[in-house]
């Protein structure tokens, strides 16, 4: 144990001795690691936060069926249960599912779209569900347009064409929440199924017994057919392989698969490009510092061959070698850090759009992989260059004494 520290101790005073050679190797070093590490850093936080903001916005994971189909709710169940699916409820026609909001007091109405809503619905970010027939969520947009808040009641009228007569029921329902105005950028209200159910029954002429709404009876032997469906994919992954899903059914869907692929692909053409760069970099590294540590072999034969005479043996010799190579490695990866971390700064200040996200960024992880690649290759070049003190002659040592 003492005398890998004794030989420690003597590469660490010479490394200080000789500082003006050292420093030229820790600047070697620097002007390799601190431009991959902004190359990479610069990959990460563009690609990261493109990733994010997607992953983040529902719309790019959303699926919407075109076309009218006929999906039973057995379907939709099943869909739901899938493991790449984060949301799906059955959707009402789109003709059936609007409303007109009215607020007596204030004189103010606004016709909104009416969206199914349940528990874990993406686009309620959070806000309270909607429970029963008479609580809603509403959009930004149109609560703004009725000057309506959290809490307040208001009146929604549903019409509908009834031999000839233009026929229309009304219910008084509570805003239990409003989205922001990123959620959802159109005048919309959430609400339980079975209210958009109550709605498209009412204007088929069917009878809404839960809302003493009159019409014809329902034979309770039907089975709902709905023509379409809210469904989101659980991660960007996930999108393709559910389009791929419909499309083998036969069911044609609108997807943002293409916007996906496109960052995916800029990820991978990074990954490409950061490898080139890094193989090329680390390549001229690892042959610099194996010259170096040749030429340091050179330089100081005669002090290394006083060691051997003292009992030194080969492997002591080559330690003593790769331990300065090692000092430089560490020191040039610490200043390499400190730059990169300036350097992330200024990025992020100037190109920084969105607040959290980042043009430039790396986690602890990304530095310390980076400390132990650079003494790998700090390790693996002065051993290769330090092979010459294997022929470094003791009698060289007597010489000089």
């Amino acid at each position: 144990m003492r005398r890998p520290l004794l030989i420690a101790s003597l590469a660490w005073q010479d490394y200080r001795n000789d500082a003006r050679l050292s420093a030229c190797s820790v600047l070697a070093l620097v002007a390799v690691i601190a431009p991959l590490l902004v190359l990479f850093g610069l990959k990460f936080g563009l690609v990261g936060s493109l990733t994010e903001r997607l992953q983040r916005d529902p719309g790019v994971r959303e699926i919407i069926p075109l076309g009218g189909g006929r999906f039973d709710a057995t379907f939709v169940a099943r869909l739901s249960a899938r493991n790449d699916v984060a949301f799906a409820i059955p959707r009402t026609r789109q003709i059936a599912a609007t409303a007109e909001l009215l607020l007596p007091a204030k004189g103010r109405a606004v016709t909104v779209e009416m969206l199914p809503s349940a528990a874990g619905d993406p686009l309620l970010q959070g806000a309270p569900l909607p429970a029963g027939l008479r609580q809603v969520v509403l959009s930004a947009t149109a609560a703004q347009k009725l000057g309506v808040q959290p809490g307040e009641q208001l009146v929604a009228s549903f019409s509908r064409q009834q031999a000839g007569q233009l026929q229309w029921r009304q219910t008084r329902l509570q805003v239990v929440a409003v989205l922001p105005l990123a959620a959802f950028e159109r005048d919309g209200l959430f609400a339980s199924l079975a209210l958009l159910e109550a709605a498209e029954d009412y204007r088929d002429g069917r009878a809404v017994p839960a809302l003493d709404w009159p019409g014809e009876a329902q034979a309770v032997a039907d089975q709902r057919v709905y023509p379409a469906f809210r469904l989101y994919a659980r991660a960007l992954g996930d999108v393709e392989p559910l389009r791929q899903f419909f499309a083998e059914r036969s069911v044609l869907v609108s997807t943002q698969a293409a916007q996906i692929a496109q960052v995916q692909s800029l990820s991978r053409n990074l990954d490409l490009v950061f490898w080139i760069i890094t193989a090329l970099a680390v390549s001229g590294a690892i042959a610099a510092i194996a010259a170096g540590a040749v030429a340091a072999v050179e330089r100081k034969q005669r002090e290394l061959s006083v060691l051997r005479l003292l009992g030194l043996g080969t492997g002591a010799l080559l330690l003593f070698v790769v331990l300065q190579a090692l000092f430089s490695g560490v020191l040039g990866a610490a200043f390499a850090a400190l730059l990169y971390a300036l350097a992330e700064q200024g990025l992020n200040r100037l190109f920084m759009q969105v607040p959290g996200e980042y043009a430039s960024h790396l986690l602890p992880l990304h530095y310390f992989i980076a400390l132990l690649a650079v003494l790998l290759a700090s390790t693996l070049a002065a051993a290769l260059g330090g092979w010459r003190v294997a022929r470094i002659d003791a009698c060289e040592g007597i010489r000089d004494v």
